[in-house]
C-alpha cells in the first residue's frame, strides 16, 4: 500500500497516535488511502478538502474523550434545530 501513495499529486500527512490501528481500519473502510506499519505514524494520502475532513473526523472520534463527542453532537443537533435566522 506505501507505494500507492503519490505524494506528487496529493498531500501525505502522518498520524501518530496510539490508537492509529483504528484510524486506519476506519479510513481503509473509508477508501481513503493510507498505510502503517508496527511502531511507525500512520501516513495518509490527502487529496481533497472532503478527504481532509474525513481523516479530522476519524482522528477526532478515535481520540477526544466520549463526553466531548457527546457533546460536540449535541451542539450540532442544537444547531440543526434552531430556526434560520435571515
Amino acid at each position: 500500500m506505501l507505494n500507492d501513495l503519490n505524494p506528487q499529486t496529493n498531500e501525505i500527512i502522518e498520524i501518530q497516535c496510539t490508537d492509529h490501528w483504528q484510524v486506519y481500519y476506519r479510513l481503509q473502510a473509508l477508501e481513503i488511502p493510507c498505510c502503517c506499519s508496527y511502531y511507525q505514524p500512520l501516513k495518509v494520502q490527502v487529496s481533497s478538502v472532503a478527504t481532509a475532513l474525513q481523516v479530522w473526523s476519524v482522528v477526532q472520534q478515535v481520540t477526544l474523550p466520549r463526553q466531548a463527542l457527546v457533546q460536540r453532537l449535541n451542539a450540532c443537533w442544537q444547531a440543526s434545530a434552531s430556526p434560520n435566522r435571515d
